[in-house]
């Protein structure tokens, strides 16, 4: 993200200039999305209710009272309030919640692990149509400011997307300074823009009383859930601000929301409100109706570098789920590239970026228009937000010690509203709903194919294996040739003996003097303090164990964890010592336990993983790769 690591200032809430720092960087990055939903969250919902028909004051009020109330349960009272609370210290997210919720349960939890693999699936998904609809809906401005260039939307839009994917190998550090103030200047806009307009039909202010949503879904049947979906638009991003929390702290966002953000969007959506009431025709596009034609185009301009701020943050987002996902076994490893010398929350990964701009290219060609896509964008997030409810049941229930009735009087409504607003973009299954959840789909195909390829890889290892003390038996007993030097094997299990070391001693009939097994293993933390980094444990005279950890935010440094050994007695010499690797070569076997597809899926997934030696960032002048073929 552009901006990492609140401080302790902040956290504790006092007013100090860090402090307001952090709000306006979570100004700049965290409500980006949300903050750009006015430029089609009203136009979509009140075209849904009116289906073709004239435009009605029952459907107007209806409309705002239900996007007022979404805002005020969904985002304000869910996240803002409640999951904002529920850190794994300090960090936020669906992935973050799910480890918190298991470590609440004492245990691994299928229920709560299925429910992170399928909000995180379709948090990426999201992380590909946020930045095609908001690119596309402010770009589509051109169409009043110059309707001779409605043919040069789609291609114009394609550009912008293509040159923001292009730069993110050079990291956001540079222009992270100028999202804050951007935004700033943007919400600002709305709320004048909205203020200007609430005098056309001041009684737009009625939609405050929620008997008008009610009224509305009641009098509208089957076309009240259709525009239930159509509304969610309005809160799609109300996610990041739980999946940001560990960038900014809970304070700063909560204060960005409360005292700037949601007062702003509100404004600005009563006062589209009013002037559709005034104006009718101006459904057509009410946002850029708004303003007289001389400053259209200085609106498209800004709302263009809105969305772009907007894009970027689900971006990185998706940079960062990623890593998670990788860190805790979901995915293979991947290549990670660092973006900022003093921000390690500034990543790049190439693989993630291409896959991100290939669906981000293919959906505005799809769909052409912000309206295609906004059947397609209300059923990744409401997908993510009823996940993030159950979660956060748990986490109240068992982790804050609440009386689980208590605990569900708080959370079962939301998830009742989250899972109304899930139903109802279901509706628009056939119209390109199918988009995310297709790729919820392929994503949880991948993420369960590679848990259960890996955890069969090990138990049919394991059945070969040789137990680490026996060896050292066997070797004190026949000692082998003995060259000078330090020897790491790594390995997953230091109870057994790495292939590696297996191969060395049959092939090279040789052992080093020192002789060190080493477990990288990853936490249900996002990070952990160097002090419990290292564990050492002498197990021979020439084999010692040692085990690094890390958290699922980390990226695993293992020269550099080592490098601490030496507080603990290790004289660690990196010019003197070896790293042995096993490098698998998988082939399908005809009784995996698996079907053939999910076997050759799997090795697929096996064989593009980012390779051990640049993922555990080992100098590769000092790493010896052992070979071995395994069926599966």
């Amino acid at each position: 993200m552009a901006v990492t690591a609140a401080s302790n200032e902040a956290q504790d809430g006092s007013v100090t200039a860090g402090f307001w720092s952090l709000t306006l960087g979570s100004i700049g990055v965290v409500f980006g999305d949300i903050g750009t939903s006015p430029l089609y969250a009203f136009r979509e919902a009140v075209a849904g209710a009116a289906e073709g028909q004239p435009v009605t004051r029952v459907m107007v009020l209806g409309v705002l009272s239900l996007i007022l109330w979404a805002l005020l349960i969904v985002v304000t009272t869910k996240y803002v309030l409640l999951l904002l609370r529920a850190d794994n210290n300090g960090e936020g997210g669906t992935l973050s919640l799910m480890a918190l919720g298991q470590r609440a349960l004492g245990r691994r939890s299928l229920f709560l692990l299925g429910l992170g693999v399928v909000g995180a699936s379709m948090f990426i998904g999201d992380s590909m149509i946020t930045p095609a609809i908001s690119v596309l809906s402010a770009v589509e401005g051109l169409k009043l400011a110059a309707p001779g260039l409605e043919h040069y939307v789609v291609p114009l839009t394609l550009c912008i997307l293509v040159v923001l994917f292009s730069v993110q190998s050079s990291g956001t550090a540079r222009v992270a300074s100028a999202f804050g103030p951007v935004m700033v200047v943007w919400f600002s806009t709305l709320a004048v823009m909205g203020l200007i307009h609430i005098s056309d039909d001041p009684s737009v202010l009625a939609a405050i009383n929620p008997w008008h949503a009610v009224h509305f879904l009641l009098s509208h049947g089957t076309i009240g859930l259709v525009t239930l979906g159509a509304v969610f638009l309005a809160v799609t991003g109300g996610e990041a601000l739980y999946a940001d929390l560990g960038h900014f702290g809970r304070k700063p966002i909560q204060a960005g929301w409360l005292y700037f953000v949601l007062p702003a969007l509100l404004i600005n959506y009563f006062g589209q409100g009013a002037l559709v009431l005034s104006n009718p025709a101006a459904i057509e596009s009410p946002f850029y109706r708004m303003v007289p034609e001389i400053l259209l185009l200085p609106l498209v301009v800004l709302a263009t570098a809105a969305t772009v701020i907007a894009s970027q943050a689900v971006i990185t987002g998706a940079y960062s789920l990623t890593r998670q996902a990788v860190q805790l076994g979901l995915l293979p490893r991947f290549e990670v590239r660092y973006t900022s010398e003093s921000h390690a929350g500034q990543i790049y990964l190439p693989r993630v970026n291409r896959l991100l701009l290939i669906g981000v290219a293919l959906l505005v060609l799809v769909f052409h228009t912000s309206s295609g896509l906004a059947s397609a964008y209300g059923i990744a997030v409401s997908t993510t937000m009823v996940a993030d409810g159950i979660m956060g049941f748990v986490v109240i229930w068992k982790l804050w010690n609440w009386r689980a009735a208590s605990a569900a009087a708080i959370i079962l409504p939301l998830v009742v509203v989250d899972t109304t607003f899930f139903s109802a973009n279901l509706l628009k299954l056939l119209e390109g709903a199918w988009v995310p959840l297709l790729f919820g789909v392929a994503m949880a195909v991948m993420i369960w194919t590679w848990r259960r390829g890996s955890v069969m890889l090990t138990e049919k290892t394991r059945r070969t294996e040789v137990p680490l003390d026996e060896l050292i038996k066997s070797l004190e007993k026949r000692p082998p040739h003995l060259v000078k030097g330090t020897a790491i094997f790594l390995t997953s299990d230091p109870s057994f003996v790495p292939t590696a070391l297996l191969h060395n001693l049959k092939h090279n009939k040789v052992l080093h003097e020192h002789n060190v097994i080493l477990t990288v293993e990853t936490t249900q933390t996002p990070r952990v303090d160097p002090s419990e980094r290292v564990r050492m444990e002498a197990i021979s005279d020439k084999f010692t164990k040692v085990r690094l950890r890390f958290g699922f935010m980390e990226q695993p440094n293992v020269p550099k964890a080592l490098a601490i050994a030496r507080k603990l007695g290790w004289q660690f010499d990196i010019m003197s010592t070896s790293f042995f690797v096993s490098r698998r070569s998988l082939k399908p076997s005809s009784h995996s336990g698996m079907p053939r597809w999910q076997d050759h899926l799997f090795i697929g997934l096996s064989r593009s993983a980012n390779d051990a030696t640049d993922y555990f960032q080992i100098p590769t002048g000092r790493v010896v790769e052992v070979g071995t073929q395994v069926t599966i």
